[in-house]
């Protein structure tokens, strides 16, 4: 908004829209052509000075303006990302099913997830950056530039699920406010802790997985159910796991 506002300034009467995750923008090949970075084969943009840790805006404007060359791909016989997801979410490369992506089924998909993936979700609660984490060009990213406004707040760094379960509605949009996170709403956020809980081992949630079980949200009750069915699977006992928020207040993918 700041450049548009100075685009404006200096050109006034042009039109433009700005675009930051508000509509079906095709950003990616945009970003591409406008020669930021190239779509690697985990489909997402990867910039050979940041990496994969990047954001895109997108200003559509009638100002003409001379076009950068595009970028070339520069992914090579590497095939780190799509090796890396847990899911197998990666047909081919450059090719997402959708489907199978843990950043989806966690954030945007309103249902019951799928059994099939919920052992491999493991502890993701929200999202999965296993496919950007691993890129060799993350290397050359500088670091200690972010954002403020993407920095993680100490107490969403690594929340933990005995804490998660209990969310009602107004604790959830008070712990989640100026978050990302806010936008899936409590259903889903205890849908994903749940999971996460029958994944853990830990046989200190089946209290507050038990308190789940006849929840008015029926997505909620059914994920509990199968987290209480997975505790008392002996496969699992004793194990421990750590539950992190991969990319939770970069907003991510």
């Amino acid at each position: 908004k700041a450049l548009a506002r100075w685009l404006v300034e200096q050109a006034p009467g042009i039109e433009l829209k700005v675009f930051v995750d508000t509509a079906p923008v095709m950003e990616k090949p945009l970003a591409e052509a406008a020669g930021i970075g190239w779509q690697g084969k985990h489909t997402n943009l990867v910039s050979r000075a940041e990496g994969s840790w990047l954001f895109l805006g997108a200003i559509y404007t009638t100002l003409e303006l001379e076009p950068d060359e595009p970028h070339a791909a520069r992914c090579g016989s590497c095939t780190r990302c799509l090796d890396a997801c847990p899911t197998d979410a990666f047909p081919a490369p450059y090719r997402l099913d959708a489907r199978r992506c843990i950043s989806y089924l966690t954030i945007e998909h309103k249902g019951p997830i799928p059994e099939e993936f919920r052992a491999a979700i493991g502890n993701r609660i929200y999202g999965c950056d296993d496919c950007l984490a691993v890129c060799p060009w993350n290397r050359f990213a500088a670091g200690g530039r972010a954002h403020r406004a993407f920095v993680p707040r100490a107490q969403l760094a690594a929340p933990e699920l005995g804490e998660l379960l209990p969310l009602v509605d107004a604790r959830f949009r008070q712990l989640f406010a100026g978050s990302p996170i806010k936008r899936i709403g409590r259903g889903r956020m205890v849908r994903n802790a749940a999971i996460a809980a029958g994944n853990s081992g830990r046989a200190e949630l089946v209290a507050p997985l038990r308190a789940l079980v006849d929840d008015e949200d029926s997505v909620v009750a059914e994920a509990a159910r199968w987290a209480l069915a997975e505790l008392s699977s002996p496969a699992l006992a004793g194990e421990e796991l750590s539950v992190l928020l991969p990319g939770a207040e970069r907003g991510d993918a």
